[in-house]
């Protein structure tokens, strides 16, 4: 009986690895944020409401978002919180129109 090396498993391994890390990449936009019930109702995507924040609040990183029903606007709205020069900005994005409804500062820490 031949003995069996291991040679031939790297590429399998290293393929499997990156088929697995694929996957996981794909699967997190769609678990970044809360809310996700009501994306089929938003004509806004994610990736375009976070860019209006990007502009409304340059420099800032966003450490929270929720897609969520509320008043204002079109009644749908994504809503961040954004970490900038140290306060919490809580800014929201009409999920229908793109335009930003809110910026202001959260907490204690209000302006």
């Amino acid at each position: 009986m031949k003995k069996r090396t291991n040679v031939n498993r790297q590429p399998f391994l290293v393929g499997a690895f990156a088929a697995v890390s694929a996957l996981t990449v794909a699967a997190v936009p769609a678990l970044a944020f809360t809310g996700q019930q009501y994306e089929a109702q938003a004509k806004v995507s994610l990736p375009q409401a976070e860019a209006a924040v990007a502009k409304a609040v340059p420099g800032g990183r966003i450490t929270d978002r929720e897609l969520e029903k509320e008043k204002g606007g079109s009644g749908l709205r994504y809503s961040f919180d954004v970490k900038v020069h140290g306060k919490t900005r809580e800014i929201g994005v009409d999920a229908k129109t793109g335009k930003v409804l809110e910026n202001s500062v959260e907490g204690a820490n209000a302006d």
